[in-house]
């Protein structure tokens, strides 16, 4: 319960903001369809496609780099579509507003506000809290000075978290990785590594 209520303060103001700010460019996007031929049930269409491609172009954009994804170029296929959702987004909001230079920015706002918000939830998930390392790691990490090898406790560790690595990630675990989650130093985590490795 309360690990659920820090999430919802953490994360609850930027879902609200998308909510209201989504809602404020889904009415321009829906009234500017409209406005030019798109009648009925059809600008409702449009004004969700428009800003659920914005949406699922920056989640694709956030798997992209989870699965580090080779690009050939240092534009991707999500980028181009959701720079074009953002476009369209922008058009439509300006079309509804007054022709001042205030009435373009108030109508832009919740269009930039919705964008800002998608990409702080995509950051967000992109880069969790790093888990803390148990407490029984530290003490598992001395060596005895007459022991060859890491601690077989230790090394069981390390097993585990490399397996969750490989299955999360679908590729093994590098040394900087286990050194992190681990808190160990570089060379036992070198060493554990080329334990596992022969293992």
């Amino acid at each position: 319960m309360r690990r659920f209520a820090c999430w919802l303060l953490d994360t609850g103001p930027i879902l609200v903001l998308a909510v209201i700010a989504g809602a404020g460019s889904f009415t321009h996007i829906r009234d500017t369809a409209a406005d030019h031929g798109q009648t009925g049930w059809m600008s409702w269409a449009v004004a969700v496609c428009i800003d659920l491609t914005c949406v699922m172009a920056a989640r694709e954009r956030q798997r992209d780099k989870k699965t580090d994804r080779p690009r050939r170029s240092w534009i991707s296929w999500p980028v181009l579509v959701l720079s074009g959702g953002v476009v369209l987004s922008l058009a439509a909001n300006l079309a509804q507003a007054v022709p001042t230079a205030w009435g373009w920015i108030t109508a832009a706002t919740p269009a930039g506000a919705f964008l800002i918000a998608v990409s702080m939830l995509e950051r967000r998930a992109a880069n969790p809290r790093p888990e803390p390392s148990p407490a029984i790691v530290p003490v598992l990490a001395v060596q005895d000075e007459q022991q060859d090898g890491p601690a077989p406790a230790l090394l069981d560790y390390a097993r585990r978290v490399a397996d969750e690595h490989h299955a999360k990630h679908g590729k093994p675990i590098t040394r900087d990785a286990l050194r992190s989650r681990l808190g160990v130093s570089n060379q036992l985590a070198s060493d554990l590594l080329a334990t596992l490795r022969t293992a």
